[in-house]
């Protein structure tokens, strides 16, 4: 048996706002809890509510701009830079500017809609 799988194919996650998510690895994926890893491309103008999830999320910006609110602090991330952050902390993501923003996303343990606890917006 193998001791490796190589991800071919990636669960699109269903969107209403434009956003781009292709899980490669996660609960949706491969029914991993413990780790998710996202490919992902925010349009311009896009932003999600306030949320304050139960696992850490890893960024990586790979083009574009990537806007952070964290604990009330405003963070702007660029292409190359990546940013870790905590679990229970109040966070809002969004992209106010005018280019695409492509980015990886790593959550441990892995991203699911009963861990993020959303803001209603």
């Amino acid at each position: 048996m193998k001791k490796y799988f190589i991800q071919k194919s990636p669960f699109v996650v269903p969107t209403t706002d434009g956003k781009l998510i292709e899980e490669h690895h996660g609960l949706a994926t491969t029914d991993n809890p413990e780790i998710s890893i996202a490919h992902m491309i925010a349009p311009p103008g896009w932003s999600e509510p306030f949320q304050t999830p139960e696992f850490d999320e890893y960024t990586y910006i790979i083009s574009g701009k990537k806007q952070f609110i964290i604990d009330g602090e405003k963070v702007v991330l660029e292409a190359g830079q990546s940013i870790k952050i905590e679990k229970n902390v109040r966070v809002q993501y969004s992209n106010p500017f005018d280019a695409p923003c492509e980015y990886i996303a790593i959550c441990k343990p892995a991203f699911s809609m009963d861990l993020v606890h959303r803001e209603e917006s």
